[in-house]
């Protein structure tokens, strides 16, 4: 690991440490000579890990597709990490200048690591899934991608993501945004639906993917982030987090923390499927406040985006 990212994983540290200290009231927080003295060396630390970036490359885009401000900028060929921890796998992006990155590229790869999926030798060997694949929907060179955990019935039957009940409840909160499904990039970490024991009875019953089912087909999802080099992604749920992320935690701790994937920032939701069953519950309050989490977490989103955010959605579900 580079400089760069101890200072950024100690910056994270330091700023989450502040936070909290804040939210439990303290106006001052007492530091040793060590942690001064460490403090005060970080300007030459920041220094010495500065190193040129490349001009930003401009995109022509099509007549109503959402432009994209300028993203932070990458080393070419460095946005992800070479392997998966659980698998130590990692699906092959050539590697071209970002002159060629081109959105006929971009849709080339992504056509590549679909097909790759469908014949997907780790996930047709545990048996705990179907067969029917379903990939990806979206604007390929979007800014924002939804990252959810497996497709359910619905998704599968149509062999599309996000279409079911909780796809609806995104539909309302991308209109809210002011934001065209079609101009988000939607995908799953595992791309086939999990089946319940050998899935003759299953029906429309669904079920969360399993640790070993997210392990396997993380390459493919990482390899899209790859691809599509989205300026933020959004992990809707605690296990799409800890698929994603590949660590376990609470949905408060992956709210509250800073992550990333190859220098892009996540931003961890909930399920959208748990704000269903809150309004399924009949309990308005409870409902209420959990479709404000989510309406929090995409503020910061528009925010991370650079999209204007009106008075009006500064308000919303309040």
């Amino acid at each position: 690991m580079g400089g760069k990212n101890f200072i950024a994983s100690g910056l994270s540290a330091l700023v989450e440490i502040l936070e909290r200290e804040k939210r439990r009231g303290a106006g001052t927080i007492d530091l040793s000579p060590e942690s001064e003295a460490l403090l005060r060396a970080m300007p030459a630390a920041f220094m010495q890990a500065r190193r040129p970036v490349a001009a930003d490359t401009r995109v022509e885009m099509k007549p109503g597709e959402m432009l994209r401000p300028p993203q932070s900028r990458v080393e070419p060929n460095s946005v992800m990490p070479k392997a998966t921890k659980a698998t130590g796998k990692r699906f092959p992006i050539p590697s071209v200048a970002e002159a060629d990155r081109t959105e006929a590229w971009v849709r080339a790869q992504l056509n590549a690591i679909f097909k790759a999926v469908k014949s997907c030798p780790d996930c047709l060997a545990l048996g705990t899934l179907f067969e029917t694949v379903v990939f990806a929907a979206g604007n390929p060179r979007a800014g924002i991608m939804f990252v959810g955990d497996a497709p359910e019935y619905e998704e599968e039957k149509e062999r599309k993501p996000f279409i079911g009940p909780a796809g609806q409840k995104l539909d309302q909160i991308l209109k809210a945004m002011g934001l065209p499904r079609d101009q988000v990039y939607l995908t799953n970490i595992v791309k086939f639906r999990p089946k319940k024991g050998d899935g003759r009875f299953q029906s429309a019953s669904d079920r969360s993917p399993q640790e070993e089912e997210m392990a396997v087909s993380l390459p493919y999802v990482l390899a899209e982030i790859e691809v599509v080099r989205p300026q933020v992604i959004v992990a809707l749920g605690r296990t799409a987090a800890e698929g994603l992320l590949e660590h376990g935690g609470s949905l408060a701790s992956f709210r509250e923390g800073r992550h990333e994937i190859g220098g892009i920032p996540v931003i961890v939701t909930c399920d959208l499927r748990y704000v269903l069953r809150q309004e399924s519950d009949g309990d308005a309050e409870r409902a209420k406040a959990a479709k404000r989490l989510v309406w929090e977490d995409m503020l910061r989103v528009m925010d991370r985006v650079g999209m204007p955010v009106t008075e009006k959605q500064r308000n919303f579900f309040l």
